[in-house]
């Protein structure tokens, strides 16, 4: 395949630019990224930009696939092709299947289906601990031998200050990176959302922030001792925001991220009982989204990933408090993040950098660029494009999204991947 993008807005972060570039694929790799124009067009096939947005293909560092185990809920070949479309070429599966990901064996079962469909690479993530219990460490330099990114108890903390140090400690030997669920279990008490009047009001348990600052508080902690590379997950607290930046300040070795909920919605999208809002940790007050846009600003919060986790019909057919937490993310997760740029909260660089240079220097992977010699994964993007989401219609099989019947804005048209062109629109 030879293949030209002309007429483009080229967004890329890990070269710093931003504006008008021709860009040659061959053979699967981006041979010329020409920023006077000017490539030769002889026996190349086409792609007219229109002046939509040229980015890389976006990497995302918290994704639930579900399978195996939970296959009602999505698939690997759903989850992935729902991540095309959504403009990730790139996605970490998140290991809380059942049986756990937690051996080799599982980690090579899902690089093996993975790679079947075809569809988005699929980077797995290992649990921390045996059947992610929190009593044990998994074999976790078997399971980076065998394909793992990274590693995470993710959808619980660990729990055990002990187990966590001995986490940081060992990875650090093969310089493997942990994920954090911070998520105090004693202080979060089962609560089912924000703790605040709102919860009083519906009469529904609620979650304290504190519950997310005291784990953050001690997970740096441990990594301050170990010289463990630690990430945190889906921050969602002003006082976690606060808490990473003095880390940060101090040297340390701390990412973070955070989700397009968390800088789209509060705590009163619950309001009615709306069971597509219920996500863990909860969507939280005003002030903290001003926090959570303010640490995207500054840099405190590194990567915008989704926590895509797709439900079944069970989600949205259950009461509150017995509907599982979980927003099905992949397919709206650039839309939302796209306002950041709109509100000024972001430049249009730095948007795509948390997208996709960032996390790809977290995970250390060669991906996320339009650099020559790259292999060519990229996304066209109407930025301006506003539509309405049918959730029914999304790829992924889980349909449970608080954005249902809401205006959106911003489209990917393209995606390029795999050497083949994706139209979506």
């Amino acid at each position: 395949m030879r293949l030209l993008i002309i007429n483009g807005h080229v967004i890329d972060p890990s070269q710093n630019f931003a504006g008008s570039a021709e860009i040659l694929i061959e053979d699967g790799r981006i041979n010329t990224f020409a920023r006077e124009g000017g490539i030769n067009r002889t026996g190349a096939d086409i792609i007219d930009a229109g002046g939509m947005w040229v980015v890389p293909g976006l990497i995302d560092i918290h994704t639930h696939l579900r399978e195996p185990g939970f296959e009602h809920k999505e698939t690997i070949r759903t989850g992935a092709r729902a991540a095309l479309k959504g403009g990730f070429t790139t996605v970490c599966a998140m290991p809380n299947t059942n049986p756990v990901n937690d051996n080799a064996g599982i980690t090579e079962f899902i690089l093996k289906m993975a790679q079947a469909e075809g569809n988005a690479r699929v980077l797995p993530i290992g649990a921390v601990t045996k059947g992610q219990k929190g009593e044990e460490l998994a074999s976790l330099y078997a399971m980076r031998e065998a394909g793992c990114i990274a590693f995470s108890d993710d959808g619980r903390p660990v729990a055990s200050p002990v187990i966590m140090r001995r986490a940081l400690e060992y990875a650090k030997g093969f310089d493997a990176l942990i994920i954090s669920h911070a998520e105090d279990p004693a202080l979060a008490d089962s609560g089912v959302m924000n703790e605040g009047l709102l919860s009083a009001t519906l009469g529904l348990k609620g979650q304290p922030a504190v519950a997310e600052e005291v784990m953050i508080y001690r997970d740096i902690a441990l990594a301050e001792l170990t010289g463990g590379r630690l990430h945190i997950a889906h921050v969602s607290t002003k006082g976690g925001v606060r808490v990473i930046r003095q880390a940060k300040e101090r040297g340390l070795k701390v990412t973070a991220e955070t989700c397009p909920h968390y800088f789209s919605l509060t705590e009163d999208a619950v309001a009615g009982y709306n069971v597509n809002a219920k996500v863990n940790p909860p969507l939280r007050t005003a002030a903290d989204v001003e926090a959570i846009k303010e640490g995207l600003r500054d840099g405190t919060i590194d990567v915008i990933a989704t926590d895509h986790a797709p439900h079944g019909r069970e989600k949205r057919t259950r009461q509150f408090d017995d509907a599982p937490s979980g927003i099905s993310g992949l397919e709206t997760a650039l839309s939302l993040s796209l306002a950041l740029a709109g509100e000024g909260v972001l430049t249009e660089l730095e948007l795509i950098g948390k997208l996709t240079q960032n996390p790809a220097g977290i995970l250390r992977i060669d991906r996320g660029t339009l650099r020559e010699g790259a292999e060519a994964e990229l996304l066209i993007v109407d930025p301006q494009r506003r539509y309405v989401l049918d959730a029914e219609k999304m790829i992924s099989r889980g349909k449970n999204t608080p954005f249902d019947g809401m205006e959106l804005k911003g489209m990917v048209m393209k995606t390029v991947y795999g050497g083949k062109v994706l139209e979506w629109a």
